[in-house]
């Protein structure tokens, strides 16, 4: 007997891909392994859709404190913004999953492990990767990219074959999330000159409807936000906090033209409030405790985090050595920022730490000010050295 464990989401493609495993591929069972990343999917709903395709077991398991504590806090650390715009939503998700299935695919003696991403996309290379990492060997099946379907056909085959479905030709988004965002591509937002239709999205109000600014104290211990105003919080419940507080204020809606690892450029949004709103209080923390040359190594060793968990290479060293210096340097990041929630924006409007390196009496114009004037022609003069020996040779007469 042939048994294939599927990643299931409980939409349409991989609903569907319960059918084909077991008609066009061969398998006599299949497990479909449902993985709880914080998702707006009705599980309940989603396990019959399951079983209505054929599944013979679903297997549900809950990872959002996991992808908490260990992805959405590395990202986090790391400021991570792929391209300077995406909190790489779905690339945190999803070596977590692969894991989860992979896992489940050891304990049952599985041929295959599956997911339902298509050739276009960016999760197949992350799936694919993570199964490499944490199930070497295994054989990998795409039905998505082994016969291309459009949505519509899609949607026709899982009604004839009596899968319930949620998706309707008319508006054919597709979506994934987890508890830090939403990801939404496909349908009419393939034209990149189509302006974002308001019904795409659910965790942002739009920014011209947005009440009053706001005010909130996100706190921080070693880098990671641990509090709102005062109220200590596991980071996720704190996400989904934050999600609802800024997302109220339209904070967090992102429209990119975006590079894919495939070769080519997609358009795509996002919501993520809470992440754009802690990255850019964590920012405002690390200016005030960093020295200015970890700042410099951070900011330049940040978007090639981003870039490569984006590439699907979670499990890769090189993402641990990254993760071991942003580790050491978060060690002080301890304080308190404050951020007015704005009309599409969070506005750092104040930051404090117990281990600043700023000092008032050093920065300050006023009386009191203890910073040594006296030293300052002696460092120009030592800085200008190099300066005024190449400005000499560039007045030298040309040798002929």
């Amino acid at each position: 007997m042939t048994t294939a464990v599927l990643a299931y989401s409980g939409g349409l493609d991989t609903s569907c891909a319960i059918v084909w495993l077991k008609e066009d591929y061969g398998y006599d069972e299949v497990v479909a392994v449902l993985v709880d990343v914080g998702q707006e999917t009705d599980l309940e709903p989603a396990i019959a859709r399951g079983q209505a395709a054929g599944a013979d077991e679903v297997v549900v398991l809950d990872r959002k404190d996991e992808l908490a504590e260990n992805q959405i806090a590395k990202a986090l650390a790391a400021n991570a913004l792929y391209e300077g715009r995406y909190p790489l939503v779905s690339a945190l998700s999803r070596p977590l999953i692969a894991e989860a299935v992979a896992g489940v695919a050891a304990d049952v003696g599985a041929d295959a492990v599956v997911h339902g991403c298509t050739g276009k996309g960016n999760d197949q290379v992350r799936f694919e990767l993570a199964f490499k990492a944490t199930h070497p060997g295994v054989h990998v099946i795409a039905p998505l990219r082994d016969s291309s379907w459009t949505r519509e056909d899609e949607i026709a085959f899982a009604r004839a074959r009596g899968i319930p479905v949620e998706t309707k030709p008319d508006a054919p988004y597709s979506i994934d999330d987890n508890l830090f965002g939403r990801s939404i591509e496909a349908g009419a937002l393939e034209d990149p000159w189509v302006a974002p239709p308001e019904d795409a999205f659910v965790l942002t109000a739009s920014p011209r409807e947005a009440p009053e600014p706001s005010e909130v104290i996100v706190g921080f211990e070693a880098g990671l936000p641990v509090s709102l105003d005062g109220e200590e919080l596991a980071l996720a419940a704190l996400v989904a906090e934050l999600n609802e507080r800024a997302g109220a204020h339209g904070i967090g809606r992102i429209d990119m033209i975006e590079n894919r690892v495939v070769g080519i450029k997609s358009r795509e949004l996002y919501e993520a409030p809470a992440a754009i709103t802690i990255i850019e209080a964590h920012r405002a923390l690390e200016d005030l405790v960093l020295t200015k040359p970890e700042l410099v190594a951070k900011r330049e060793l940040e978007p090639k985090w981003a870039q490569l968990v984006y590439d699907g290479l979670w499990f890769s060293p090189l993402r641990r050595a990254y993760d071991a210096f942003f580790a050491e340097t978060q060690r002080l990041v301890d304080g308190e920022v404050r951020l007015l929630l704005d009309a599409g924006s969070p506005v750092v409007t104040g930051r404090r730490s117990q281990h600043a390196l700023y000092a008032e009496t050093l920065a300050s114009y006023g009386a009191g000010e203890t910073f040594p004037h006296d030293a300052a022609a002696g460092f120009i003069k030592l800085a200008g050295l190099e300066t005024e020996l190449a400005a000499a040779r560039e007045r030298q007469p040309t040798l002929a």
